[in-house]
């Protein structure tokens, strides 16, 4: 585990290798879980806010739910959730023409029409966090779907991407640019070192 201030990253955040690869998985985590997106407390009366605005791009079974079962349900594991329609794709997504899962909020970000992208459990996804409670450290795992997520570990080797450079924007926006700064210069002296060593049994 890698710690800065009062987080506790994962060594495979740095190691691992991960760009999604939307054409393969169709946006599979939009609707493959157990539960809706996790929300912190503040992002429910972000969603209460712009709601009206975000409208416009939800389905209609979407709307459907929403009204039945709200903008937002409670979870007893997750805590507060996006809702899911039957348990499967979260109200606030739809497919496009290639038939993948992209987020309303999302779009209506993209359009000018909010400043509020998405909640962060999505854009951070295939990292997950834990937070600490009472000065405990927060958690920050690396936890990609094993088949879902195949394609986009493997695109990710083939670039040689590693987790943290693609969620670069997302981490920035959970702890900061100083943390990711952190962060990045822990992993230059892991890869350094991971090449010193590697050189070091080479000229054995």
């Amino acid at each position: 585990m890698i710690a800065i201030d009062n987080v506790l990253v994962s060594d495979q955040i740095v190691e691992a290798q991960f760009v999604c690869d939307l054409m393969k998985c169709k946006g599979g985590c939009c609707e493959d879980g157990d539960a809706g997106a996790p929300l912190e407390r503040e992002e429910l009366e972000t969603i209460n806010n712009i709601f009206e605005t975000i409208r416009p791009y939800l389905t209609k079974e979407g709307l459907r739910w929403i009204e039945k079962h709200g903008r937002y349900l409670y979870d007893r594991e997750f805590g507060w959730v996006t809702p899911t329609i039957e348990g499967k794709m979260c109200v606030y997504g739809f497919r496009d023409d290639n038939g993948i899962i992209k987020c309303g909020i999302e779009q209506a970000y993209r359009d000018g029409k909010t400043d509020f992208k998405k909640p962060i459990s999505c854009h951070l996804y295939p990292i997950t966090i834990n937070e600490g409670k009472k000065g405990d450290y927060d958690r920050v795992n690396y936890e990609p779907r094993e088949t879902l997520c195949k394609p986009a570990c493997v695109f990710g080797k083939k670039l040689k991407v590693p987790v943290f450079q693609f969620l670069k924007e997302p981490l920035v926006r959970k702890y900061g640019e100083n943390f990711y700064a952190a962060l990045e210069k822990v992993a230059q002296e892991h890869f350094e070192h991971r090449e010193f060593s590697a050189n070091k049994v080479i000229n054995k």
